[in-house]
Order: structure tokens, then C-alpha cells, then sequence
């Protein structure tokens, strides 16, 4: 029987989302990759243990998490049977729907039919009676934003959620769906953008300045850029890696010898700090306290408290932070 660290809440920040009450981890664990039948069930429960008992409280979803689609869902559920029912009220759990889920007219993008649809599977596959943040997943070019905020606003009316969030949407849709749900008295919690030191767009199409105008919470996904962050590409794309596999997320014609060259030069300034690469982009992201958390992967226990030791030094001076946007914008 799985008994969490009595001193779980000592160390890792907890941070506001926007103007609500709701604290969330600096770090956050998203199970994006990790969690489903093509890794062990004892790792995945080790690194969701270790994350909670180093005080990750919020592990994030979505319907379509994988492989297969639903799995990661399946997963979490069986570990919150086994080890995490007595903590249920110390998680937050978020899952989302957008993406593609089931054949037909209705098995993707933003209807009423399919968020609430989804909504429900996802509760089952997690054993779960609501989530804390339900997100719609990507905006839907044909949909009114209407209906699909008004989707949002049910589950919080129907007890299925208690906080609705929203992820890459622009900085102007993101206005509209603020301005909507306040009308129907169910505020836009957080935004759920991709950002990283190489991929700069919440910053420079606006994102973040409207989501300080809004006070709307944001969590950065791929932080760490798909691993291109983490160290594993400095001298060149291992055989084991994500790019070798030519993932739909990163295949190896993106890691060319300028962008090596590039992480090599980061590198060395995170060795100046005393962090990892991976701990210098993670710190990079969470600077200044514009965002919330930002969500991280693991692979192992031990890769997830790697992590965790970015917190220890999040201040940048000016001379840092030049030299790193020189390093990525030359």
C-alpha cells in the first residue's frame, strides 16, 4: 500500500491561476507519452508516486493520450485505484477533448455532442466522478464558440467539472472565450499554449499579454521541446531517441548541425548556473511568473525529479537572458 511523503508540500511552489483560488505545482506532469500498454504499469505508477511525493499535485490528460487513444486516461485510472484514492482532494486532474477519439461526424473538434461525450468516457476510463479542469483542445473553425463554451459551462453546471480551460487558441479567440464564459458565469481558468525558449509564439503573438489582461492562468506544454531540450541531442540523434523514430512530433530532419551547435551554446550557460539543460529550459519558462506551471513528461522516477531541481533557481539576470534570446534568434 502506496503511502505519500509525509513531507510532500515542503519544497515545490505553488502558484495562483489568474484570479482564482485554485494553486497549482510550478511543475506540472503531463502524461502525454508515458502512460499507456507500451511501458510497464509498475513505472508508470513509480513515477506518478514520485511526482505526488515530491509535491506534483496536478497530472494532466487528454482524451486522445497515448498510444492508443484513451490509454493514458486507462492508466492514471488504475493508479488512482491502487495508490491514490485516499489523496483524491490534494489532485488536480485535468483532461481535454479536440482530437479525433472515434469514427464519424461527431468523434472530434468542438459540438456540444462531442466535448460532453468525451467528457464522460474519460470519466469512466479514469474511475473518476468529475475532473478539476476540463479543456476544449483546439478551437474548431466551424463550430460557433458559443456552442463550444457553452459545452464547457455544462460540465461545470452538470457537477462533471469544477474549472474549464482552453489550449492553442490565439490570443484573440482566447479573449472571446473568456468574454462568453463570463457571460455564462462560468470564468476561463487557464490556457494551455505551446511554449518554449525555442518556440517563443505565445510571447510574440500576444498570447501572454492577454492572458495577463484577462487574468487567465496559462501551463506551457513541450517546455522542453519535445526533448530537444533535455541534453539527449547534443552530440547528434541517439538511436534510441524520439527523433530517430521519426515521431510525428519530431523527426530527425529537424535536428540539423546549427541546431545542435545552438543547444551546445545553451548548454553551456545552464552548466554556468549549475542546472541541466532540460532544468534551464524549464526555469527559462517559468521566469518572472507570467506562467503558471509548466507540464513535464517522464520517463522514469528519476527523470521527473531531474525536473523538479529547475525550481532551485528560477532568477535570470539581464545578461542571461540576452545571451540565451542571441543564442536562439541569431
Amino acid at each position: 500500500m502506496y503511502t505519500a511523503h509525509p513531507d510532500r508540500y515542503a519544497d515545490l511552489p505553488y502558484r495562483r491561476t489568474g484570479r482564482s483560488g485554485l494553486m497549482l505545482p510550478a511543475l506540472s506532469l503531463g502524461l502525454w507519452h508515458n502512460f499507456g500498454p507500451n511501458r510497464p504499469a509498475e513505472t508508470q505508477r513509480a513515477i506518478l508516486r514520485r511526482a505526488f511525493d515530491l509535491g506534483v499535485t496536478h497530472f494532466d490528460l487528454a482524451n486522445n493520450y497515448g498510444p492508443p487513444p484513451g490509454a493514458a486516461e486507462s492508466a492514471l485510472g488504475a493508479a488512482l485505484a491502487a495508490d491514490f484514492a485516499p489523496y483524491r482532494d490534494e489532485l488536480v486532474i485535468s483532461t481535454k477533448a479536440g482530437y479525433l477519439m472515434w469514427p464519424g461526424p461527431y468523434g472530434e473538434w468542438g459540438s456540444r455532442k462531442y466535448l460532453l461525450s468525451s467528457l464522460d468516457q474519460s470519466l469512466t476510463r479514469m474511475g473518476l466522478d468529475h475532473v478539476d479542469i476540463f479543456y476544449s483542445h483546439r478551437p474548431d473553425p466551424d463550430t460557433p464558440l458559443e456552442e463550444t463554451m457553452g459545452a464547457l459551462h455544462s460540465a461545470v453546471q452538470q457537477g462533471k467539472a469544477l474549472y474549464v480551460g482552453v489550449s492553442n487558441y490565439s490570443a484573440e479567440q482566447t479573449r472571446e472565450a473568456a468574454r462568453i464564459l463570463a457571460g455564462l458565469g462560468t470564468p476561463l481558468l487557464i490556457h494551455q499554449p505551446r511554449y518554449s525558449m525555442l518556440d517563443r509564439r505565445p510571447e510574440d503573438e500576444g498570447l501572454l499579454d492577454a492572458l495577463d489582461e484577462l487574468q487567465v492562468g496559462s501551463i506551457a506544454y513541450s517546455p522542453l521541446e519535445q526533448g530537444l531540450l533535455t541534453g539527449r541531442y547534443l552530440d547528434g540523434i541517439p538511436e534510441d531517441s524520439r527523433a530517430a523514430s521519426d515521431s510525428p512530433f519530431l523527426n530527425s530532419d529537424a535536428v540539423t548541425e546549427d541546431l545542435v551547435a545552438r543547444l551546445r551554446s545553451l548548454d553551456e550557460i545552464a552548466g554556468e548556473r549549475g542546472q541541466t539543460l532540460a532544468q534551464l529550459a524549464l526555469a527559462w519558462v517559468l521566469r518572472a511568473g507570467r506562467v503558471t506551471s509548466a507540464l513535464v513528461g517522464a520517463s522514469s522516477p528519476e527523470q521527473l525529479a531531474d525536473s523538479v531541481g529547475a525550481l532551485r533557481n528560477l532568477d535570470f539576470d539581464a545578461e542571461e537572458l540576452a545571451r540565451i534570446d542571441a543564442i536562439v534568434k541569431a
